[in-house]
């Protein structure tokens, strides 16, 4: 039994309601069980070629899935993929693909997507990954050396002087304050000789900002922050100044020359939750996603992410934030009387803030769902133990910044990035805040990284390992977390998503 109140919790929350929307899905995926990657390695050495294809694909999922990128990528590459059935070498080509790009195996990734030349039945966002992953296969192959961007003023410098655009004023001014606190401390802490000039964003316009910059002889620039006027400076052919956007731009790509974009972006956790859920075998999950702008921009994102992978979304509830979770839990899991129909369901995807997400597991043991996975993005974790509060999440998988779960990343606060910052900021921050800060951090040390723009490639930051895209923009990938006895802990077996406690 889970040691928590849900019990208690669950019966009061009987007697409330929430609106939830259901939405339909295109297709479904046989399930496939998880086990042992050893294992099934050794099962595929006595057994027939096909089936011995289709084992090892199995087993390279796993261990990608355990973060053994090295050993999935050489247990895919041995699997001769013409034996493979086509909706398996779609997913075959996917998968070394991506293990090609992350270990800048471009070849690989070439090898990959020839799939692609014969005409197989998969999902266009398929489709379009394998012909993105090919692109940056062939730009990397001309290009040795492996990004398809490049900086050639700042080649060979010592970055010293970066300006921050950031607004002093106006809705975003907390959030900027916050990152510029945390560059400020870690500039501090590292002693170097960097030389931090801030310019009030909220004061100039984007043309201002740059030329105040140039006048100040300023390598870089840091900023901006608002959504919109990056969206503006990834359509321009190409900035003044080498540029790191503290936020990503609406558009599908950016096309501006010199600009870079780096950002917390929920949308990315959420394509990472796809990829974790289909990893550990899942393949119908249910989702619960706000009813607002947010919710429906992160909503689109795992739908999309999932879809591509071949899964199927059995429900997506919108629910109100401001309402009770009864209903929306009882669409998301096919409640029908009391009890909830899992024949359809592997798992849960919830994107929800922490007094919301703690009601969720309580309403889904209230009708015979307790062991059902659920996955979440980091927005469900305030950040600072509350053991008592966070025992309802217990079982929940989420992930989180490498600062805001260090024994869970990193096996302890002395082995994580930029420790001495963590130390000072942890000390005397807001953890409502805290995030920013380590967002502030993470965007010093990839200016200061402008000269050689391959140092930024699988960085280990206090936000997460930072990779740069063909396009300039930085995504984080995020080391994942379970609550037990509600506290943040490592997900130590393979494939185990639920607990006794």
């Amino acid at each position: 039994m889970k040691q928590s109140l849900r019990g208690l919790l669950a019966t009061a929350l009987m007697a409330f309601l929430v609106t939830g929307c259901a939405m339909q899905s295109p297709s479904v995926v046989d399930r496939v069980p998880g086990e042992d990657p050893g294992q099934l390695l050794s099962q595929a050495e006595q057994q027939s070629p096909e089936q011995a294809a289709k084992t090892r694909l199995e087993a390279a999922n796993i261990l990608a899935r355990q973060g053994d990128r090295d050993m999935a990528f050489e247990t895919a590459g041995k699997i001769d993929e013409a034996l493979l059935s086509e909706s398996d070498r779609v997913r075959w080509a996917l998968l070394f693909s991506e293990l090609g790009r992350a270990l800048n195996e471009p070849r690989a990734v070439l090898r990959a997507v020839q799939v692609l030349d014969d005409e197989l039945p998969m999902q266009a966002n398929q489709q379009e990954r394998l012909a993105e992953r090919q692109r940056w296969a062939r730009e990397a192959l001309d290009q040795p050396g492996a990004v398809s961007i490049s900086l050639p003023q700042l080649d060979g410098q010592t970055i010293r002087r970066i300006v921050v655009a950031l607004p002093e004023s106006g809705p975003l001014s907390s959030v900027a304050n916050a990152i510029a606190s945390g560059m400020r401390e870690h500039s501090e802490a590292k002693g170097d000789d960097v030389e931090l000039s801030f310019l009030d964003a909220s004061s100039y316009s984007l043309d201002e900002l740059y030329d105040r910059a140039q006048q100040m002889n300023a390598q870089l620039i840091i900023g901006p922050l608002d959504k919109d006027q990056v969206t503006q400076l990834e359509q321009r052919d190409s900035v003044p100044l080498p540029t790191l956007a503290l936020n990503y731009g609406s558009g599908q790509n950016n096309q501006a020359q010199r600009l870079l974009q780096y950002g917390l972006s929920a949308e990315d956790e959420a394509r990472q939750a796809a990829r974790r859920a289909w990893q550990d075998g899942h393949r119908q999950m249910s989702m619960m996603v706000p009813d607002n702008d947010w919710g429906r921009r992160v909503g689109e994102a795992f739908w999309n992410e999932w879809q591509s992978q071949g899964g199927e979304i059995t429900n997506a509830v919108r629910y109100n934030p401001e309402s009770s979770v009864s209903n929306a839990v009882q669409t998301a899991l096919n409640v029908s009387g009391e009890r909830a129909r899992l024949s359809n369901i592997d798992a849960l995807f919830l994107l929800a803030l922490p007094e919301y997400a703690r009601q969720v597991p309580p309403t889904m043991d209230y009708y015979y769902a307790p062991n059902l996975p659920i996955y979440a993005t980091s927005h469900l974790h305030e950040g600072r133990l509350q053991a008592r509060l966070d025992q309802d999440l217990n079982d929940v998988m989420f992930m989180d910044i490498p600062w805001q779960i260090p024994d869970a990343a990193v096996g302890g606060e002395e082995a994580l990035p930029f420790a001495s910052t963590y130390q000072q900021l942890r000390d005397e921050s807001d953890a409502s805040l805290f995030r920013l800060m380590a967002m502030g951090v993470d965007a010093y040390e990839l200016a200061v990284r402008f000269s050689n723009l391959g140092e930024l490639n699988g960085l280990n930051g206090s936000t997460g390992t930072l990779y740069l895209t063909g396009d300039g923009r930085i995504y984080r990938e995020l080391p994942w977390a379970k609550f037990q006895n509600g506290v943040p802990s490592p997900i130590l077996i393979p494939n185990q998503t639920t607990s006794d406690e």
